[in-house]
């Protein structure tokens, strides 16, 4: 199956980069293009795209909005967001405005395609250590981050459910858990899996990203 590819970027320059990094593998197509949001949403809207790589800054609609519009539509494709990580305070809100993670524009091509290919089959895109990194720096940024009382969904959690999202949150693996809580990394999967469903999350992204706004992880991965 192809993997079809939109770029969304204001630099013509790296969406050639990309463009020729994608159009050399056999599982992967580039299949639209553009140069700022408002365009990516009329391109998305006649176009059948499984992946979207879209940057944080840009002319008419900045990224973040653009993949809270797409997020919101029925069946939409994944998103990755662009960010300097240096520069863009924005991704913390990308993620939060649904996209599956993010990457760095100076990515190794091996990590980029490794990356779409990840999301493309349902898997978080980055490490969570590296979301980590990312929450770390900006999480004390946002105004009510940290300081909010914990979200009534988190009760629906067992205390074992708690204890595995905390880890998640700090960056584990799920072999790095099992090996931290003495389980096996099947029972680690499954708890993950039931923090997802209970919590109405899509992927270990999103559980990062809730741990950080309840106060149940801060800044600087402590539980």
């Amino acid at each position: 199956m192809t993997i079809r590819v939109m770029l969304v970027d204001d630099q013509v320059l790296l969406r050639t980069g990309f463009r020729m990094v994608l159009a050399a593998q056999p599982d992967m197509e580039v299949v639209a293009e553009a140069g700022d949001g408002v365009e990516a949403l009329q391109v998305l809207s006649a176009t059948a795209v499984d992946v979207v790589l879209m940057d944080v800054r840009m002319p008419k609609l900045d990224g973040v909005e653009a993949t809270r519009r797409i997020c919101a539509q029925p069946d939409p494709p994944k998103v990755l967001i662009l960010t300097t990580f240096d520069l863009d305070e924005y991704a913390f809100s990308g993620l939060k405005a649904g996209a599956s993670g993010f990457m760095l524009k100076d990515v190794p091509p091996g990590e980029l395609l490794a990356a779409i290919r990840s999301v493309h089959s349902g898997d978080a895109v980055v490490a969570p250590s590296t979301t980590r990194r990312l929450l770390d720096r900006f999480a004390p940024m946002l105004p009510t981050a940290g300081r909010q009382p914990e979200h009534k969904e988190l009760e629906r959690l067992t205390e074992r459910e708690r204890e595995v999202m905390v880890l998640v949150a700090q960056g584990l693996s799920n072999g790095e858990i099992a090996a931290r809580l003495v389980l096996s990394e099947a029972t680690v999967k499954t708890h993950v899996g039931r923090i997802l469903t209970k919590l109405g999350l899509r992927d270990r992204v999103q559980v990062v990203v809730l741990a950080y706004e309840t106060g149940l992880v801060r800044a600087g991965g402590q539980g």
